[in-house]
């Protein structure tokens, strides 16, 4: 098959389109819609059933600790096994790389989605696209399962924190980060049309479609309940922009809308993304979602697979990191007296201390899709802890104390000039993250009342959503930021609170007062949160503008 039309890059691509799928054979057209985990992606399944696609999920490496010429070995050699099938069709290598390339040891991890959405900053967000294309496709990879475009109306829902904002129009600037990861489409490129600009290029893909932030109680794999024109309005909006951009696939969501399974949904799927939005690339299904389409899950996959495609699925950074964190961290309260501010705080403060488990916890500070699907503690890649961060920033001669939990003991023999304490939630994704009460873990709140009952505190909540946060807490701390879940560059937070850089980071979402408020809408009469969105002091107590 030499001189086939497919085969020659100068023809036309709808030529060699049409010359491929005359030549394909059912089973060959079946196994190029079909996407298959890496660890069933056995030579003989590659080349003899013409798989089309391999995903790693997460935690599925080569090995435990595999750089990124590990996976371009592991890849290249799948690779090889595509194209001896009988078509030669080259394979796509999937992977979740939503905040970096986050399955790699020693990749650089930036913040979650929620801190970039607190930056606004739609340049900084283009150019970590930039950097995350480049650290995956140098780890032998062409596709990333990103961004996700969600507008998260309710904390409460396990994902929240791959949502940009409660708010439509900043999930829609964030959406730049599609032309960084895929390239900048050319002026005039038609809306709708997939664009791929090189090989420095990744394809993105939106996800997930669409409403799967807006389900009632912010369960995940819910129910989105609303009208058509709010579903267009609030949730739609975004996947414009990705379209503009040429994203290249976009993914169907877990989530019902109006009780609908949108993988069975043809009216969204086929009628309105692809009828009326026109675009022109490739439905992905979520993983393991046409199982669900079936009760119990897995119970008739042949039907599943049929509903499926009848509704219309058919298929190193680390200063831009320390950037990005330091942009991202909001300061919520700086000083009991506001004429009085607490921060920046003095680096060269006789004896500091530091307290709670996240100060010295990378996997704590990364968050979920870290290395696995829902994160681990520890030291689990390279990086810098917030603790790293604090004994690098501050003086020769200033004294530092840490103990992850203070006791009555730990203040009797020393006078602390201030401590610094930093709590949070541990690693979590998707319904594992799901909270009615959204308290902070492991007695976060007590602990920083402890402190701060004896020495002037700051406190530091590492989180990927707003957190409930109990009225003793906020009036005993001089201090309190909220720094989301800062990936691998502690350094960031430090440049702020020790006055190297100001303040930038604005609220992405509103701050509750009770969970009985969720979820909230700006645009009601009844609207009081303890902080709303957009909310941001800077060391002078100034509103972030």
């Amino acid at each position: 098959m030499e001189n086939c039309v497919y085969r020659d890059p100068r023809a036309p691509v709808e030529a060699r389109v049409k010359d491929l799928l005359s030549r394909m054979t059912l089973q060959e057209k079946l196994g190029q819609m079909t996407q298959i985990e890496r660890s069933v992606a056995t030579p003989s399944a590659l080349t003899d059933l013409s798989i089309g696609s391999v995903l790693s999920l997460g935690g599925s490496w080569p090995f435990e600790n595999a750089v990124s010429e590990d996976w371009a070995e592991m890849i290249d050699g799948m690779q090889r096994r595509a194209l001896e099938s009988r078509l030669g069709i080259p394979l796509l290598y999937g992977v979740d790389a939503v905040h970096g390339n986050n399955n790699v040891y020693g990749a650089t991890i930036f913040p979650h989605n929620i801190g970039l959405g607190a930056t606004r900053d739609q340049e900084l967000v283009r150019n970590i696209g930039v950097a995350t294309a480049l650290e995956v496709r140098a780890s032998g990879s062409q596709y990333t399962f990103a961004p996700s475009v969600a507008v998260c109306k309710d904390p409460r829902w396990g994902r929240c924190y791959e949502s940009f904002s409660e708010d439509t129009d900043v999930v829609r600037r964030m959406s730049s980060i599609v032309t960084g990861l895929q390239g900048q489409p050319p002026s005039g490129h038609p809306f709708g049309y997939p664009f791929l600009a090189g090989r420095d290029n990744v394809i993105a893909c939106a996800k997930h479609f669409v409403g799967d932030g807006g389900t009632h109680e912010g369960i995940n794999e819910g129910n989105t309940i609303s009208s058509y024109e709010e579903l267009e309005s609030i949730h739609l909006a975004p996947y414009l922009d990705c379209l503009s951009q040429g994203v290249c696939t976009i993914m169907a969501s877990y989530t019902s809308w109006n009780g609908t399974q949108m993988h069975r949904n043809k009216f969204l799927l086929t009628d309105v993304l692809k009828g009326k939005l026109g675009f022109k690339g490739f439905i992905i299904t979520d993983c393991a979602a046409l199982d669900r389409l079936s009760n119990p899950f897995g119970s008739n996959y042949r039907q599943c697979v049929l509903a499926a495609i009848s509704a219309g699925i058919d298929m190193l950074h680390r200063e831009l990191a320390r950037e990005a964190v330091r942009k991202s961290v909001v300061l919520l309260k700086n000083g009991k007296d506001t004429l009085k501010p607490f921060l920046p705080l003095d680096k060269n403060a006789k004896c500091i201390l530091v307290a709670g488990q996240h100060a010295d916890d990378l996997g704590f500070q990364c968050g979920g899709w870290t290395k696995t699907w829902d994160g681990r503690s520890g030291r689990i890649t390279i990086g810098t802890t917030i603790l790293d961060a604090i004994k690098a920033a501050v003086g020769e001669e200033t004294e530092l104390v840490y103990e992850q939990n203070p006791s009555p003991a730990t203040f009797s023999n020393r006078s602390f000039s201030f401590s610094i304490v930093i709590v949070g939630e541990p690693p979590y994704c998707e319904s594992g993250g799901d909270s009615k009460d959204l308290i902070i873990p492991s007695n976060g709140s007590e602990l920083i009342s402890f402190v701060a009952e004896r020495v002037p505190t700051l406190a530091i909540l590492i989180s990927g959503r707003p957190m409930y946060v109990e009225t003793r807490v906020w009036e005993r701390v001089e201090g309190f930021i909220a720094a989301w879940l800062p990936g691998s560059e502690g350094a960031g937070v430090t440049d702020v609170i020790f006055g190297d850089h100001e303040f930038k980071g604005r609220l992405p979402m509103s701050w509750f007062r009770s969970v009985d408020q969720l979820p909230m809408n700006p645009t009601n009469t009844s609207y009081d949160p303890l902080f709303p969105i957009g909310f941001g002091l800077t060391t002078k107590n100034h509103l972030v503008l």
